[in-house]
């Protein structure tokens, strides 16, 4: 039994933003995964415990075989799913994935021993906002997928590590269409949330310095190109 997300945890993010036909289209069409990732997928699935869905993973798929990223941070490893993904179509990739939650780490290890046969993928065990200023790297893609509410708060340490012509690329940041609704309207439970997130948008979505794109998969994906070597963000 995972304890890590109960069955109370923020659903947001299974609210579909895309009309539920065409969302179950794109998840029956294109191709599934198989493998170590189907295991883990399945067992995501039964256990609640959220990781990237299969629109994203087709998504995901491409970016890497066109990208094929040298250097890869990721922000939230859960159980290493997106990881895996990533390394399996980035395979001269070097990630390293950062996580804090003691559960998801130790099923990440033991999915990283079992599933990642070049031993691409790196674990660095704490929260975001102490390691991040540890890492000597310079990663010219990054995967964000953590808290929410703290993806304006990791952003300055992240860009400080991506190459100029990087790109990020953060998770569920639509949360069900909240997002896009007064505050009053949405849940006090998942305010800190929106709050983190509407100030996200307002830095980044008309920076001079910064390309950015909303893209409606899964949740919702914001996509940001790195166009300056030092990017300053407003307060």
């Amino acid at each position: 039994m995972v304890e890590s997300y109960s069955k109370n945890a923020n659903h947001n993010m299974r609210r579909p933003v895309v009309k539920e036909e065409v969302v179950a289209f794109m998840r029956r069409e294109q191709k599934q995964v198989s493998g170590g990732l189907k295991e883990l997928e399945d067992f995501a699935r039964q256990e609640n415990i959220p990781i990237i869905p299969h629109e994203t993973v087709a998504y995901f798929r491409l970016l890497m075989e066109t990208m094929q990223p040298k250097s890869i941070l990721e922000i939230g490893t859960a159980i290493g799913f997106s990881a895996l993904l990533m390394a399996e179509h980035a395979p001269d990739a070097k990630i390293v994935t950062l996580d804090r939650n003691p559960e998801m780490i130790g099923f990440a290890k033991e999915n990283f021993a079992k599933y990642d046969t070049r031993q691409q993928i790196t674990l660095v065990e704490g929260d975001a906002i102490d390691t991040l200023s540890t890492l000597e790297e310079i990663f010219d893609f990054v995967f964000m997928d953590s808290a929410k509410s703290k993806y304006i708060v990791f952003l300055p340490e992240v860009l400080k590590r991506v190459s100029v012509g990087g790109v990020i690329i953060m998770d569920d940041i639509f949360q069900g269409g909240d997002i896009a609704v007064p505050i009053t309207e949405v849940r006090r439970s998942n305010r800190t949330i929106y709050r983190g997130l509407q100030r996200l948008f307002n830095a980044v979505l008309n920076h001079p310095d910064l390309t950015a794109s909303l893209v409606p998969l899964g949740d919702g994906l914001l996509m940001i190109h790195k166009n300056a070597e030092n990017i300053v963000l407003p307060d």
